[in-house]
């Protein structure tokens, strides 16, 4: 074929201009990115020979080899992978397919540092070299095809690209690229070999360079045919923990996962028995800017033996902890499993199962050593001495709740086996705290005496919760609340309910029953305040008869005049609004009515009950208010004003 000239996608070439002038203080981000994709390419290879060993052809160990060439100014990064073909040269490298470059560039924050993280996780890190280079060369061919179909893709970055085939025995793919001027600092031996050990040290191949000596009679380093591996050429999570350092952990952990910043933690294991395999697994401090698009691909990586399977194994983690990053590998897996394999295998399950455990159990310990530890000084004189890592673990778990709170607590529906860890992990505020630092175990320790149930109210905010008429009784006995603001709390208590042997109880369910916090006093004086009260409640219900399910005498209000509360089991109000902004079916909600016998705007009710409309009026404003209160809404506002400003008239 002779040379072709094409245009980029659109996409590209606004990409092309964003990475050049955006990243440009990142330079050296352009290698690490083609060294992942020349990493890939050898993955692929390997994976798609396992039904074809032919594909190796007379290569059968597969590296990347980086070389440069001072005076004709070219860095070149070359794989012995699975190569191209020219119509894939053309889709690859000329178009973004579902990588998507709007979603890249809408992500941008003007951190720079931040800003070279995404270059890899939306699957555009070839164009990197753009930063570098002012023209770049791609010479390849696929495994498999011969040696007259090779390709040859170049481009300067602009608004075309030219195609041409190329006689090249090897397959695989060469880049080299035409570096600038003021990116020569690049055409360096010491300079890319300590951006590898930087960035790619990790990779489980060979990444080969030519061996630089000393040549006494030139007085300088000179490059020698003979090449040497510049990485550690195995997997980290193959080798042993006493041989990896920190440092190492967490640059392998930002090359997975694209994040610019460090984990929180992580966990190093060789897991024996039934179902062997070794996990490294790491909690980010930070929540993916999709954590909650139901379309994004999460799961760990899958390697079995060494060679790897796939990037998202979501069946090796339950989606309540989708935000895990790391490594899996197995030494029983098939290596041919797919994603339908990976549903039904007992050692992925059991696998599952073991990463779920490690995790959960990651997570008690950052809760454990989340506050500040005290320093106490024995009778002896000898003062416990706090260790620099204990003090680095403070606020660690606060943090990770800040970030994922709302995502763990889906395991309570998902997860039944480990119901009860999740629970000990959940942290609320409370009418003592408007932080989110309460544990259920830190409420049930300080219960008040004759208290029999936790007490929790859910709310679209903190204010809504806070200010909730519902609360009033339990302020003036002083009796803890907990503040439940997230829009998953309503769904998830209904699978949550006691702790260690205590009901939790929604104030907002059911009658307010105090059990022993309650005086006999209190008790008699709403039944004879219920009693004394009945025709105006029978004439409440008639007219609230469309919205209301119940109306009723209450102690649990102080200060409002009235509140909704619905049937223990029953949806709640919030839960059926959360339900229909989310487009899914809700069930119509009756709430109960519940009044305050003592408050004025109460008692004008019961001097209007043969006011006739004036008393429906009184009856409709106090229900929506109540609403109201609770963070819903009047089904007719313009109603509702015009009977409060009648009322004010």
């Amino acid at each position: 074929m002779s040379k072709q000239t094409l245009s980029f996608q659109a996409e590209v070439a606004q990409l092309l201009h964003l990475v050049t002038h955006s990243l440009y203080s990142n330079k050296e981000i352009f290698l690490r990115e083609l060294v992942s994709n020349a990493s890939d390419a050898c993955d692929k290879l390997r994976f798609e020979a396992l039904d074809k060993p032919e594909l190796y052809e007379d290569a059968p160990n597969l590296e990347i080899r980086v070389s440069f060439d001072k005076e004709a100014r070219t860095i070149t990064i070359t794989d012995n992978g699975i190569g191209m073909s020219q119509a894939e040269a053309v889709e690859h490298l000329g178009t973004i397919a579902k990588s998507g470059t709007r979603d890249f560039m809408s992500r941008l924050s003007g951190d720079q540092k931040k800003d070279a993280q995404l270059i890899g996780q939306f699957g555009v890190g070839f164009y990197s070299g753009f930063i570098v280079a002012d023209r770049i060369t791609v010479e390849s061919r696929r495994a498999g095809l011969p040696a007259a179909e090779g390709v040859r893709w170049s481009s300067g970055g602009t608004g075309d690209f030219e195609v041409e085939t190329l006689e090249r025995a090897a397959r695989g793919t060469s880049v080299i690229l035409h570096v600038r001027e003021d990116a020569t600092e690049y055409l360096s031996h010491w300079k890319l070999k300590q951006i590898i050990g930087r960035y790619s040290d990790h990779i489980s191949l060979p990444i080969l360079m030519p061996k630089e000596e000393w040549d006494k009679d030139k007085g300088e380093y000179v490059l020698q045919d003979e090449w040497e591996a510049v990485n550690s050429a195995s997997a980290l999570w193959t080798r042993s923990k006493k041989d990896i350092s920190d440092e190492q952990y967490i640059d392998f952990y930002k090359a997975i996962s694209y994040d610019s910043e460090a984990p929180l933690a992580w966990s190093h294991n060789r897991v024996e028995g039934s179902t062997e395999y070794t996990q490294l697994l790491y909690i980010p401090s930070k929540a993916p800017v999709d954590l909650w698009n139901r379309d994004r691909k999460s799961g760990v990586k899958l390697y079995v033996k060494r060679v790897f399977i796939m990037d998202d194994a979501e069946a090796l983690m339950p989606s309540y902890l989708r935000w895990v990053k790391g490594v899996v590998d197995s030494a029983d897996l098939p290596l041919n499993v797919s994603r339908e394999l990976l549903q039904e295998s007992r050692d992925v399950k059991a696998i599952r199962e073991g990463n779920t455990r490690r995790v959960l159990a990651m997570l008690e310990d950052l809760a454990k050593k989340d506050k500040a530890p005290e320093v106490t000084e024995a009778a002896d004189g000898v003062t416990d001495v706090v260790s620099e890592e204990d003090k680095a673990q403070v606020g660690k778990y606060s943090a990770f709740y800040a970030e994922f709170g709302a995502v763990l607590k889906e395991g309570l529906g998902e997860d039944f086996a480990n119901r009860d860890k999740i629970a000990r992990l959940l942290r609320f505020a409370s009418t003592t705290t408007d932080t989110v630092s309460v544990s259920l175990a830190d409420y049930k320790a300080r219960m008040k005496e004759g208290q029999t149930a936790i007490y929790v109210i859910t709310a679209d905010s903190l204010a809504a919760a806070k200010n909730s008429p519902q609360l009033e009784i339990f302020r003036k006995k002083g009796i803890e609340v907990l503040l439940m603001t997230d829009r998953v709390d309503e769904w998830a208590l209904s699978f949550l309910h006691e702790f260690d042997g205590t009901p939790l109880q929604s104030v907002a369910k059911g009658a307010v029953d105090l059990g022993a916090l309650q005086d006999e006093e209190e008790k008699k004086a709403a039944e004879q305040a219920a009693e004394s009260f009945k025709p105006v409640l029978d004439k409440l219900k008639e007219v609230l008869k469309d919205k209301a399910k119940d109306v009723r005498v209450t102690t649990r209000l102080v200060d409002s005049p009235a509140c909704l509360v619905v049937e223990d089991g029953e949806y709640s109000t919030q839960l059926a609004r959360l339900l229909k902004q989310a487009g899914q079916k809700a069930p119509e909600v009756h709430p109960i009515l519940e009044v305050n016998a003592e408050h004025p705007l109460v008692r004008k009710l019961d001097a209007a009950k043969d006011g006739g409309a004036h008393f429906d009026d009184l009856a409709h404003i106090l229900f929506d208010q109540a609403l109201l209160a609770e963070g819903g809404l009047p089904d007719d506002p313009a109603a509702y004003v015009r009977r409060v400003n009648a009322l004010l008239a």
